[in-house]
């Protein structure tokens, strides 16, 4: 299927390693100009070098990186003031950061709230301002937020990725359907289970640090909770996000998509 997106830009955030990287690999793969935007500089130039290399022979569209960090204003300004490329006019933008930390929400101060509010809430919506109104003029934008599976099923360690991510979610669902939408602008949400990242390995590892039990007795009791019995790829999300990004899908708005393997139980 030709998702009819080759030769737009989109901006990518967290796009050097897990879901971010197959997000950016998807849109490339279907002839996206891709800024690929990451804090650390050599793990996105390693990604955005594997990424290219999977381009087909001939391939014209572009790969860019920017090393920034989308949560202050200056790493959103160099965002959309990279040389030779779109500056604000994105068609296409993918928001993407990494959960805060679990624990106990009596051990996290007000420093500790913001930064995760920072991060999963404020940062997505600065983004989202300062590309939609491009998007609505030019007639077509897709905006796709990571989010988390804990914005459906709340897990009671996760409280900062709990509320700011629920904040996030609770604001696109207004904007989505706002005049945005008569504009050919979408708005969603992707919620994703168990990933192979390396996010999931560090969780799953220190739970094996915790109970003493070796991580392959611990990561195969983790399969066994999910109906399709294995963890998600990145590549596979990749082509979820795509799709939504894609002119088959503008008819899709204000929606959050869970994309779990299953494992959400209910019927809502």
């Amino acid at each position: 299927m030709d998702l009819g997106i080759a030769g737009r830009w989109a901006l990518v955030c967290g796009a050097s390693r897990g879901l971010g990287w197959g997000c950016a690999r998807a849109l490339a793969l279907e002839g996206v100009h891709v800024v690929m935007t990451a804090r650390g500089a050599e793990a996105l130039a390693a990604a955005a070098a594997q990424l290219r290399a999977e381009l087909p022979p001939g391939a014209r569209n572009r790969i860019l990186t920017v090393a920034a960090d989308v949560t202050t204003d200056a790493g959103r300004a160099a965002l959309f003031s990279v040389a030779d490329g779109p500056g604000a006019d994105f068609d296409i933008l993918v928001t993407n950061a990494g959960g805060p930390p679990p624990g106990d929400f009596r051990q996290w101060d007000r420093d500790t709230w913001l930064r995760a509010l920072e991060a999963n809430m404020l940062a997505p919506i600065e983004l989202i301002k300062a590309t939609v109104d491009g998007m609505a003029a030019r007639g077509f934008g897709r905006i796709v937020n990571i989010t988390s599976s804990a914005v459906k099923a709340p897990i009671d360690i996760l409280g900062l990725s709990n509320g700011a991510r629920s904040g996030l979610t609770g604001f696109v669902a207004g904007l989505a359907r706002s005049a945005l939408a008569a504009q050919g602008v979408t708005i969603n949400n992707l919620l994703p289970g168990k990933f192979a990242t390396d996010r999931l390995r560090a969780t799953l590892q220190a739970a094996a640090d915790k109970s003493g039990q070796p991580l392959e007795v611990i990561e195969a009791a983790q399969r066994q909770q999910i109906p399709a019995r294995r963890f998600g790829t990145p590549q596979e999300f990749g082509a979820i996000c795509a799709f939504l990004c894609s002119v088959h899908a503008a008819y899709i708005t204000g929606q959050n998509l869970l994309v779990d393997g299953g494992a959400y139980p209910g019927t809502f």
